[in-house]
């Protein structure tokens, strides 16, 4: 109960300093509201920062049930390699833009339930942009909403695509495997607060979710992706990409190799892993 009371005053009384260690982490110096600005954030976020549930299942261990607070967020970055989930990583670059005077929204996005994803929503020079590094995808930078048909964005056998806004206003993003559309989600532009969701990152931690049954990172680099889904890793550069099959007992090693995350901690988080269950189904 405490850390959401705490959750709930931080995008107005966070104390300047970990905003300043955020910025610092992403070697981002704070300028006027700029679209430059804005995309060099979030590519910078999404190279440095990773998609992964290591540092989720390691909470779970510790007991915790709720997204960690932005001081435990950045330690895990600077000294473990750690990034987050959805709610993780995107809520805290909500609230980084929110510090730098961006005009943002936080929002809800549905999958297979609703409020299952979270989104962040920037306006700039009269135009709306999606922004989502808690997705594990490419998406460099902004993406912008008004559009007349789809946006396409290919990443060797992966390919995401945002479409024009519904009668509702939503946008939907499509994930397509290998031609095979595999997952997705619908963003709805209505400002939202993060207590919200809280009964949705609860349920996340809960023995039966996804992530509590998946080994799932994603670490970009400016020109490709190294990607782990259970005991598969995958490796994009350049647009072309390889999978190797790797066994359990050896994820650890894989995972400190491929991501810089300790050996030790990947041990620990595999503990909580019961059963490895696709994350598509």
């Amino acid at each position: 109960m405490l850390l959401w009371i705490l959750l709930l005053a931080e995008s107005d009384k966070i104390d300047n300093s970990l905003f300043e260690r955020y910025l610092h982490l992403l070697n981002i110096k704070k300028d006027a509201q700029t679209f430059e600005l804005l995309k060099k954030t979030v590519s910078a976020h999404l190279i440095k920062i990773p998609f992964e549930n290591i540092s989720k299942l390691i909470f779970k261990k510790e007991g915790l049930h709720d997204i960690p607070d932005l001081e435990t967020f950045l330690n895990g970055a600077e000294k473990y390699s750690f990034g987050g989930t959805c709610y993780t990583n995107n809520y805290y670059l909500y609230l980084l833009l929110e510090h730098l005077g961006y005009d943002i929204i936080l929002c809800g996005a549905d999958m297979n339930q609703e409020d299952v994803h979270i989104v962040s929503i920037v306006k700039i020079n009269g135009r709306e942009y999606l922004v989502d590094v808690g997705y594990a995808a490419p998406f460099y930078k902004p993406l912008a909403r008004n559009l007349k048909s789809d946006y396409i964005i290919e990443s060797g056998n992966e390919r995401y695509v945002l479409k024009p806004p519904d009668k509702k206003n939503y946008s939907k993003m499509e994930h397509h495997i290998d031609g095979e559309l595999k997952h997705g989600y619908t963003a709805k532009p209505l400002p939202r607060k993060i207590q919200d969701f809280k009964k949705i990152i609860e349920d996340s931690y809960a023995d039966h979710s996804t992530f509590m049954n998946a080994i799932r990172i994603t670490k970009f680099t400016e020109n490709g992706s190294v990607s782990l889904r259970n005991l598969t890793l995958s490796e994009t550069i350049s647009g072309n990409t390889s999978n190797t099959k790797v066994s359990f007992n050896n994820l650890p090693e894989v995972i400190q190799n491929k991501f810089g995350m300790p050996t030790d901690k990947a041990r620990a988080a595999l503990t909580i892993v019961k059963e490895l269950k696709d994350m598509f189904d």
